[in-house]
């Protein structure tokens, strides 16, 4: 776990400190997961059009990549974006 995103803990017990990165670690888990479910709903829902094979044809493949990839920039650049902002309000100009 990042320790700066516990912020400034110093005053806090070792154990307080503890319970805080194990909440911490389970709440960026989570969200992993959640990301993960919502990227495989939306390309599966987009992509994919029959059952007809057990395997995805060609043009599924090309799909699901390309929406996986379009999903995670997306993120990414979200991510980044909401770590400036942040950035932002720390530091009073």
């Amino acid at each position: 776990m990042d320790k700066s995103m516990l912020g400034d803990l110093d005053g806090l017990p070792e154990e307080d400190k503890m319970r805080m990165a194990v909440m911490v670690d389970q709440l960026q888990i989570r969200d992993s997961l959640r990301m993960y479910n919502s990227l495989v709903e939306r390309c599966f829902t987009d992509c994919v059009d029959t059952f007809r094979r057990k395997t995805l044809d060609k043009q599924e493949e090309t799909c699901v990549r390309r929406c996986a990839e379009k999903f995670l920039k997306h993120s990414m650049r979200v991510g980044m974006r909401f770590a400036e902002l942040n950035q932002g309000v720390a530091t009073p100009d």
